[in-house]
């Protein structure tokens, strides 16, 4: 039986899927879970780099090695090149994404050894205003699958791909928005299905539009963490007397999971010391220093990111710091997560009309929003999608699951 696959590298989890003639679904990539978060931790002593749930518990056991999450962002930027230092040796992040694809290669090839084609999912934009940008992340990401052996290496936009799984459960012709919010960027597409027209070899002329912008999920942690947690530890505080502020790098990179890394070095924990005599609240510092030294900082981004989860369906929320900051632990609301957060709400609203105006489509002619993502539950976000769309219906499938479920759709389309 010919067997189609796709990978769903993610900013914050991913996934692989296969189909056959009849169905397509996703394969076990841990246990028995089918998604696997984008986490890699690399032994200091030089041993195999550990991967998802394992990673992040490795790092919350305190064993000594890098916890790297959200390496999608580095595609298209400098930093793919960039080497990092993990012990005694350096690696580049390109070495960290090869290792962590080449293991869900490993597990694809468990589940269908000859497996030889595939379709990589892509936002529709890696990088906002910068083609040269865009071009580099997939040319890095097709020289990685061709690296795994990937004769064949297509790509597919990540919204187009949950257009063609919610397209498996209609009955009849529809206009379908998609609003794919994922951990980096925000994907949006127009698509015309339909039972008959799941059929066709070529899809392109029912696909009305498509656009997205870098914003996503981890922006919503470090917008959350520099309202509520980084002025706890010095954002924002003054020095020398109310004549200065503390430089905001610190608290910018600490809220930013791949950037939380960089921090970890002797020259920043130097410049900490020397900005404690400057600082008219010390003791702010003091948790900083704490959290650095203690190598806490991606335990803080877990708090914070389960605080963002949990105001989904709560009011309130206290993050438990205290041991990671040697501070309170803050209580955070839904409202002053609202607050924090309304820029990127208001680039996403934005985002929505233009889309529809690019389709030449008015809200009223769209019959379903599909929203797909992590990061879709959020009450704000859908509070968003409903004021842009009012009274059509939303729809939700398996947020983290649909854009790979439907990677393998376009592969058996592509490769049957």
């Amino acid at each position: 039986m010919t067997l189609f696959c796709g990978i769903d590298f993610g900013t914050s989890n991913s996934t692989v899927s296969l189909a056959n003639e009849s169905r397509a679904w996703l394969i076990a990539l841990e246990g028995e879970a089918a998604t696997l978060p984008s986490a890699v931790f690399w032994d200091a002593d030089g041993g195999a780099p550990e991967f998802g749930r394992a990673a992040m518990a490795a790092y919350l056991r305190g064993e000594d090695g890098r916890l790297m999450r959200g390496l999608k962002s580095t595609l298209g930027s400098a930093l793919i090149d960039e080497r990092t230092a993990v012990g005694a040796r350096a690696v580049s992040f390109k070495e960290v994404l090869t290792r962590f694809i080449a293991h869900m290669t490993t597990c694809l090839r468990a589940e269908a050894p000859g497996a030889d084609h595939v379709v990589l999912g892509r936002p529709v934009h890696f990088m906002d205003g910068d083609a040269a940008g865009d071009a580099k992340a997939q040319a890095v990401l097709e020289a990685i699958a061709r690296g795994q052996g990937f004769r064949e290496v297509a790509f597919q936009y990540e919204p187009i791909a949950a257009a063609l799984t919610y397209e498996q459960g209609v009955s009849s012709e529809e206009l379908v928005l998609i609003v794919d919010i994922g951990g980096g960027t925000s994907d949006f597409s127009v698509v015309r299905v339909s039972p008959t027209r799941a059929k066709a070899a070529d899809r392109a002329d029912d696909i009305l539009a498509n656009d997205g912008i870098r914003v996503g999920g981890t922006d919503f942690d470090r917008l959350l963490s520099l309202a509520e947690v980084m002025p706890l530890l010095g954002y924002k505080a003054t020095t020398k007397g109310g004549a200065g502020l503390m430089p905001n790098h610190y608290f910018l990179d600490l809220a930013t999971w791949h950037r939380i890394n960089f921090l970890y070095t002797q020259r920043c924990l130097a410049d900490l010391k020397a900005f404690r005599h400057e600082i008219d609240h010390p003791e702010l510092l003091d948790r900083l220093t704490k959290v650095i030294t203690d190598r806490n900082g991606h335990a803080v981004a877990m708090a914070v990111e389960a605080g963002k989860i949990a105001l989904s369906d709560q009011d309130f929320v206290r993050l438990n710091l205290s041991a990671l900051t040697g501070g309170p632990n803050p209580m955070i609301s839904r409202e002053r997560f609202n607050a924090a957060v309304a820029a990127p709400l208001d680039r996403i609203g934005t985002m929505l009309g233009a889309v529809l105006d690019q389709a030449g489509v008015t809200a009223a002619q769209i019959s379903t929003v599909f929203m797909t993502g992590g990061s879709s539950g959020l009450p704000a976000l859908r509070s968003v999608v409903q004021a842009a769309l009012p009274g059509v219906a939303i729809a939700t499938g398996d947020m983290l699951g649909s854009v790979g479920t439907g990677l393998a759709l376009d592969a058996r389309r592509k490769f049957a």
